[in-house]
């Protein structure tokens, strides 16, 4: 268990966008709450994990590690092995303090029961789950009132997908929610991600 173990390249060039996000980001460091919908390797997560939490703040991943139409035939139980592989190898890097949690199940029934318990305020969200445009605009929906003012809600793979079907890009899901969530939401940047920032004090 020397090093990471990523197979796919897909966040190289996120890191430039969300360096950027870091001074923005709610919430007092030491006490911050991390949610991200869709971990597939754990690149994402490790990224987080290393550049944007510091000690005793936590990252919740959900993931089914079933896979979406996008992944073909991936073996997604390699994928799984190798997104607890690459975060039991940052743990033992780093220590415990920064806190990465598993929930292995579909975002809808996290987020149901979160919504449900209301504990759980987060002041980072990232959406990179299903791909399929109803699935994304129900991910932001239910994870939208999970999110403290002030916090930054991430939605991947904004580009993607042409010349695939609209219906299955995220794109469209996410303009509706930006439309549809206009008073409360302020875009701060645009490009092959999308970020928004909530209102309030």
């Amino acid at each position: 268990m020397s090093e990471y173990q990523f197979t796919k390249d897909w966040f190289n060039w996120a890191p430039e966008v969300w360096t950027q996000l870091i001074p923005m980001l709610s919430g007092e460091a030491g006490k911050r709450t991390f949610i991200e919908i869709g971990s597939f390797e754990g690149r994402s997560t490790v990224w987080i994990a290393e550049n944007m939490m510091q000690d005793d703040d936590w990252i919740i991943c959900i993931d089914t590690w079933e896979g979406g139409e996008e992944h073909g035939a991936e073996d997604m139980g390699a994928v799984e092995a190798r997104f607890d592989h690459n975060t039991e190898l940052f743990s033992a890097k780093h220590g415990h303090e920064r806190v990465i949690n598993k929930n292995k199940g579909k975002s809808t029934h996290w987020l149901a029961y979160e919504m449900y318990e209301q504990k759980t305020q987060a002041d980072f969200i990232y959406i990179d789950g299903s791909h399929i445009a109803k699935d994304v605009l129900t991910d932001a929906c239910m994870a939208w009132p999970l999110l403290k003012p002030k916090g930054m809600m991430v939605f991947d793979d904004y580009m993607w997908g042409n010349p695939r079907d609209i219906l299955h890009r995220p794109k469209p899901a996410i303009d509706a929610f930006c439309n549809l969530f206009a008073e409360e939401a302020e875009i701060v940047h645009v490009g092959y991600q999308l970020v928004v920032r909530k209102k309030g004090e």
